[in-house]
């Protein structure tokens, strides 16, 4: 297996702020790594540090073989970047703005004519060539700025919460294009807020407050998970909370859309005793089951036993 991202005890501080703390990983070819956690997690931070945007307090980056700190352009130089607010020149056409970034990243014009009817046709915008990228939706904006970060055929791919602000549907479709890059052997890291996104990686590294919480692929943290969780669905929502948080063996009720994840020591006391503890609260309980834990539950979990 070729490893082709390796970062060691990762560290980065903004003054008394610690951003990053003793992050390690390494990412092998045609794997996807995803750094998942809240906002200010440092998940930003990381990736920066991994691309040189940011220099490192301690710790190391080895970028296809090659260390960040030794040889920072031949390490950059195999390494595509999407950041959250890719920076498209939005007078330029789409077919300008990808011959831009290719003339940055060296490729001769001859080769960068069929590179570019390549990429059009891979990520979709296929006859869009003259329209200025101002006038793209988001989700076209998005798919230009992947042709543009991959435009120089890079092995790895940072992309910093590339998702954000695009509806289901575009999500869907931006991964279907990280599918098959994946597909090729690049290399992908990419933070996320999105579980759905987080469980389509092949290994994820949970953050809080600059740490890496745990590491592991979906199945692995889920199946990890101490305890059981009941899904309830009942009227009224928040009585039925306060009601069910009066029971000694549920540790949280986490509101999921219409219905309620209870996370508790063990399934068969509460659902023996909570049918009745509702009933007398006058809560009407459509459902209560036992269900296999989602990585939201793994999370959440995991920040509640940090914080304690």
């Amino acid at each position: 297996m070729s490893i082709l991202v390796e970062a060691r005890d990762l560290s980065k501080s903004f003054g008394k702020t610690r951003a990053v703390q003793g992050v390690s990983f390494a990412v092998a070819a045609g794997e996807a790594y995803g750094l998942v956690g809240p906002d200010g997690a440092g998940k930003t931070t990381a990736i920066r540090l991994l691309i040189g945007a940011l220099g490192l307090d301690t710790g190391s980056v080895s970028l296809c073989g090659t260390s960040l700190a030794a040889n920072p352009d031949k390490a950059r130089s195999s390494v595509g970047y999407l950041a959250q607010r890719f920076a498209l020149y939005t007078d330029l056409t789409v077919q300008e703005n990808l011959a831009f970034f290719g003339a940055v990243r060296g490729l001769a014009r001859s080769a960068l004519q069929a590179r570019s009817a390549e990429l059009l046709g891979f990520v979709g915008l296929a006859g869009f060539e003259n329209r200025p990228a101002g006038q793209l939706s988001g989700g076209m904006k998005q798919k230009l700025g992947l042709a543009c970060a991959i435009v120089h055929t890079p092995r790895v791919l940072l992309l910093d919460e590339p998702t954000a602000g695009v509806d289901p549907v575009t999500r869907q479709d931006f991964w279907q294009l990280l599918i098959r890059l994946l597909a090729g052997g690049m290399a992908l890291v990419v933070t996320t807020t999105y579980m759905d996104e987080a469980a389509r990686c092949q290994r994820l590294g949970f953050m809080h407050s600059g740490r890496l919480l745990t590491t592991g692929s979906p199945r692995a943290l889920t199946q990890a998970f101490n305890g059981a969780v009941l899904e309830l669905t009942a009227a009224p929502l928040k009585q039925a909370r306060n009601v069910c948080m009066q029971d000694a063996d549920v540790l949280d009720a986490l509101t999921f859309g219409d219905r309620l994840h209870l996370r508790v020591r063990s399934a068969t006391g509460p659902l023996q005793r909570l049918p009745g503890m509702l009933a007398a609260a006058a809560v009407s309980v459509a459902q209560l089951r036992a269900i296999p834990p989602a990585l939201e539950d793994v999370f959440i979990a995991l920040l509640a036993e940090h914080k304690s």
